[in-house]
């Protein structure tokens, strides 16, 4: 297993958000991470970041505990997060937060980080018109869009994808599962946070929903009963 999470909670002074949380991630999966607004979706995400420890239980990756790292030294294991707010960085041009996205790959070559930036553009090709704007002034998606190919840069062996598509055109809203879905034919492993269930579950195979901090359901996603099964649990 890939990513595992056994027994974790997370508090929030004195709120206790998660509590107990079991999750795997194998290798090439996407998992979706379903449920309504405020349950701990998001906490999940965060925790396994590091960006909230967790309070009790482990996080494993390939196997290695990740308790007491930083979220940096995460970010270097091999896990990238696209936070919900994106935090494209201001008075930086698109390739400047491109470049600071390398940063997580420091023994990559000139030459093959130039190569990796021109692979970048091929996949985002708003982002190569828009290299020498500054990434605040972009559009909503045209952000999203940086915020992911940004964490791609350092070269993740795992994807945190938390609300890609909130508050998004629909057509951008296309757009962005379509890019989802072709990292997952890649084989990039996807924890995914999305509030368009109906969309968002024919991307993943495996699927946890949470209420209340909780894993209360568990299932296959990848075939039609599974999803019926999901969609059935939270009445949309």
């Amino acid at each position: 297993m890939m990513l595992e999470l056994k027994g974790v909670h997370t508090h929030y002074g004195l709120s206790h958000v998660l509590q107990g949380i079991d999750l795997r991630v194998g290798k090439g999966e996407v998992v979706g991470l379903f449920g309504r607004n405020g349950v701990g979706k998001t906490t999940v995400i965060k925790t396994i970041a590091g960006w909230v420890p967790p309070s009790r239980g482990e996080v494993l990756f390939d196997g290695e505990s990740l308790r007491g790292l930083a979220p940096d030294w995460i970010c270097r294991r091999g896990i990238g997060l696209v936070p919900e707010d994106r935090r494209i960085f201001p008075g930086l041009t698109v390739e400047e937060n491109l470049r600071l996205g390398q940063m997580q790959c420091p023994a990559r070559s000139r030459a093959a980080s130039r190569a990796q930036l021109d692979e970048i553009y091929q996949r985002f090709p708003r982002l190569a018109e828009r290299r020498r704007q500054m990434g605040t002034t972009l559009s909503g998606g045209e952000q999203q869009m940086l915020a992911i190919a940004r964490v791609l840069a350092g070269a993740p062996r795992l994807l945190l994808i938390d609300e890609p598509t909130e508050g998004l055109a629909p057509m951008i809203v296309e757009e962005l599962f379509a890019l989802i879905g072709q990292l997952a034919r890649e084989g990039i492993p996807i924890v995914l946070v999305e509030q368009n269930v109906h969309r968002a579950v024919r991307l993943t195979t495996r699927y946890y929903l949470i209420e209340r901090g909780q894993v209360v359901a568990q299932g296959d996603s990848s075939n039609d009963e599974g999803r019926a099964a999901l969609l059935s649990r939270l009445s949309v």
